[in-house]
């Protein structure tokens, strides 16, 4: 019987969630973080500039299962600008994003106002206060197109400036530092 394991990551930015990066440019890779067993995949991905939870498995049934609409990923986001109610029901509703040369509508959705939460560090500084506004909001969903926050927030005219996932079904990032991995039962 073949004895699969699960980990946790707070993935900082700049990392990118893979393994293996065969481009010609250096990036920075997940296995610098931990030493993962043989055959450990990132389920889902957040790109190389944004953080939070990442789950990690050497088992596909796993990996296919988290990802599917079972699964809730909820995310907070800071946006370019005072977000308006407008632009949150507009999120909620769903809104048309581009996805490989296609235009798709994205399904509806649970997003809100918040204040930046307590937890959250300065993470990965995009620019300074003096150029303007910005404001936080939280997304949740249950499907994962590719940069899909990031084209919901544009699509709204609020670009995204900084993402960090805060749950994956019920596991939380609130507790762990940036770069932590924990080894969890499923």
């Amino acid at each position: 019987m073949i004895t699969h394991k699960h980990f946790l990551l707070y993935k900082p930015a700049g990392y990118l969630s893979q393994f293996v990066y065969e481009k010609k440019r250096a990036k920075k890779k997940l296995g610098e973080l931990y030493d993962f067993p043989e055959g450990t995949m990132a389920i889902g991905r957040l790109d190389e500039n944004s953080e939070g939870l990442l789950m990690l498995t050497t088992d596909g049934k796993v990996s296919e299962e988290i990802r599917s609409a079972h699964y809730e990923k909820q995310y907070v986001v800071q946006v370019d600008g005072m977000i308006t109610n407008e632009a949150i029901e507009q999120l909620q509703k769903g809104v048309e994003i581009g996805v490989k040369g296609e235009r798709l509508r994205t399904k509806e959705c649970c997003a809100a106002m918040i204040e930046k939460p307590d937890y959250m560090g300065e993470g990965y500084r995009i620019r300074s206060d003096r150029h303007g506004p910005t404001s936080w909001i939280t997304i949740t969903l249950t499907e994962g197109k590719f940069k899909q926050v990031r084209k919901m927030t544009a699509a709204v005219g609020f670009p995204t400036l900084r993402l960090i996932r805060i749950r994956i079904g019920d596991w939380k990032l609130e507790g762990m530092k940036e770069g932590e991995v924990l080894e969890i039962e499923l």
